[in-house]
């Protein structure tokens, strides 16, 4: 009698102080919502969880005596479907951060969640309402933006004259904001924006809008999607054979894995905006080289960033002794970011990481060294030089 009394008395013990073990051993859980098969899928996607998993790796062990664990979803381009993910990660799986996203409707929707629940959002995103009006204390953007694209290009591609530009659009609120950004750039230089169409994401067919762009008669047609959309868009051009005329083709959202894709026949002239590029020093080809190993492909900038925010997120973590949402934004925000191809970088009031972009063009085949020696690094700018300046920004967390 007295032996069952003593077994059921450590059961219940065992039971009780189940939870507390439970808590003590919890991992520290991020996620990576992206895109996994679709039109975004080769400058984000796989790649990006890579990326994180390899900052996992550099962190060099547990977190606060925690494991690190990794989750990864796709949100199909649906502010429900990625809401309805990340809802699920915060309140039922743990999950602490989310990153990437790179669809703004699906950013902006999360940023809302991540607010509400006090966790965290590292987006990378185009549009910059992120940090603009929708700006949020739990929410950070890491890579490039709009207004960086826009005030980039349309830099990149001034030639001494102003010029009139007609654009093919992205039809959701990135496409939108970066169309808003290139009107105002193309005007500051005393260009004319002669037109706008909008295209579906996924569109197959461009040829209508190609058309519009043609009759345009403007100096430049500047495409304003990313990915597939993109590649699509520029493919047709040539079909319609409109850069043997006097119109030149202008991409807004062009990655290295995109002149892989067309070839540098195709993409030669084109221009870049990135925050990073696999073969500017020692360091960027050595963690090119880890993830190529991994990946049989080199990484884009939209990668490097997942890398660079999720290291930067997991330093914030241990340094603040939580995963507290609030003490770990802190330490973010007072810490500037240092890895392998920032440095110094800090986090502005809006939540916009305010690093250097680079603006290169893609080589012709007779200037490369090597099959992935794709462009030439024109120039960086500073965060300062290629973001919103905060004069300008509509976020009500920034002191002006």
């Amino acid at each position: 009698m007295k032996l069952r009394i003593l077994l059921a008395s450590a059961a219940l013990l065992v039971l009780t102080q189940a939870p507390f073990a439970l808590a003590q051993t919890k991992a520290v859980k991020i996620g990576v919502l992206n895109d996994q098969g679709g039109p975004y899928s080769s400058v984000t996607g796989p790649g990006a969880v890579a990326a994180a998993r390899m900052a996992i790796e550099d962190v060099g062990g547990p977190v606060l005596g925690k494991p690190v664990e990794l989750v990864a979803a796709d949100h199909q381009h649906k502010p429900d479907v990625g809401s309805a993910i990340a809802r699920r990660w915060y309140d039922a799986e743990g999950v602490d951060a989310v990153f990437d996203i790179y669809n703004s409707g699906v950013a902006l929707a999360v940023q809302r969640l991540a607010q509400e629940k006090n966790k965290v959002l590292i987006s990378s995103v185009n549009t910059a309402e992120v940090t603009g009006k929708s700006c949020a204390t739990n929410g950070l953007q890491w890579g490039g933006d709009g207004y960086a694209l826009a005030n980039l290009t349309v830099k990149g591609a001034y030639k001494g004259k102003p010029e009139s530009w007609y654009f093919l659009t992205v039809d959701y609120a990135a496409g939108h904001s970066l169309e808003k950004d290139a009107r105002a750039a193309v005007e500051a230089q005393g260009g004319k924006v002669l037109g706008a169409v909008r295209f579906p994401l996924g569109s197959t067919d461009f040829s209508s809008y190609l058309l519009q762009a043609q009759a345009s008669k403007a100096d430049n047609i500047g495409i304003l999607g990313g990915g597939t959309d993109l590649l699509n868009a520029i493919k047709q051009a040539d079909e319609f054979q409109i850069r043997k005329t006097k119109q030149k083709v202008i991409p807004f959202a062009l990655t290295t894995a995109d002149v892989v894709a067309l070839t540098n026949q195709t993409a030669q002239g084109f221009p870049l905006v990135m925050s990073f590029y696999w073969d500017e020093n020692a360091a960027t080809r050595a963690w090119t080289e880890r993830f190529r190993k991994s990946q049989g492909k080199l990484p884009t900038d939209l990668q490097a960033n997942v890398y660079s925010a999720v290291l930067h997120y997991l330093n914030a973590v241990q340094a603040a002794g939580t995963t507290d949402a609030k003490a770990v934004l802190a330490k973010m925000r007072d810490t500037p970011v240092e890895d392998f191809y920032t440095h110094g970088a800090r986090i502005r009031e809006d939540g916009r990481l305010m690093r250097d972009m680079i603006y290169a063009e893609a080589k012709a085949p007779g200037q490369m060294k090597s099959k992935d020696d794709l462009v030439s690094v024109v120039k960086r700018f500073t965060g300062e030089q290629a973001f919103l300046p905060r004069a300008l920004s509509e976020c009500p967390l920034v002191k002006k």
